[in-house]
């Protein structure tokens, strides 16, 4: 009767498990060979300009950062390269940078380009650094994400391509905007002084 028990026990997990197991099994195989969006290293782009304080230097037209994807495994660790090139995902409350309560200016791994700052940064409870706003609009871009069985709304830098993570409709006022980042693809200026 204890074996007849363990058994039926083992099948109604085994019922249970399968359709989440099945889900990871398509997002995984879903992300392989996912790359970043394609630059046109010919077409310009427009971006807004920061100095590293955060004062805006103004509009500016500009060819795009394009490299090999051997020309970004040299420039970027391998968790940087599969995160802003391979759309991966940091796990979340590994890194440092959700819980940075410094004064600065948070740019992009892969090209400079400045994409948040401090003052739009908020403590989301999620494990990821979350802004309400982006630093400027133009400098970065965002498309639908069908992936993970479920639509979302992906970031990606304006400049390089690289992706940065996604936006949600579920953040603080003024924008109730969650623009939910992975930390590999950030570099934090600290304000001097």
């Amino acid at each position: 009767m204890l074996e007849t028990l363990r058994a039926t026990i083992t099948r109604r997990r085994a019922l249970v498990i399968t359709p989440f197991a099945f889900a990871g099994i398509v997002a995984v195989t879903s992300r392989r060979g996912r790359t970043s969006q394609a630059q046109d290293p010919n077409q310009e782009v427009t971006i807004i300009e920061f100095t590293d304080g955060g004062e805006q230097k103004g509009l500016a037209r500009v060819k795009p950062v394009v490299h090999t994807d051997a020309e970004w495994k040299r420039l970027l660790t391998a968790d940087q390269f599969y995160v802003t090139r391979r759309e991966s995902t940091d796990a979340p409350f590994t890194g440092t940078f959700y819980k940075l309560h410094a004064q600065g200016l948070f740019r992009c791994i892969g090209c400079g380009n400045a994409l948040f700052s401090s003052q739009t940064k908020f403590d989301s409870g999620t494990g990821w650094p979350s802004f309400w706003a982006p630093v400027a609009e133009q400098n970065i871009r965002t498309r639908t994400d069908t992936s993970m069985l479920m639509e979302r709304i992906s970031v990606s830098c304006t400049l390089c391509g690289g992706h940065l993570g996604h936006v949600f409709d579920d953040g603080p006022p003024p924008t109730n905007l969650r623009y939910c980042i992975n930390e590999s693809s950030l570099r934090f200026i600290r304000n001097a002084g």
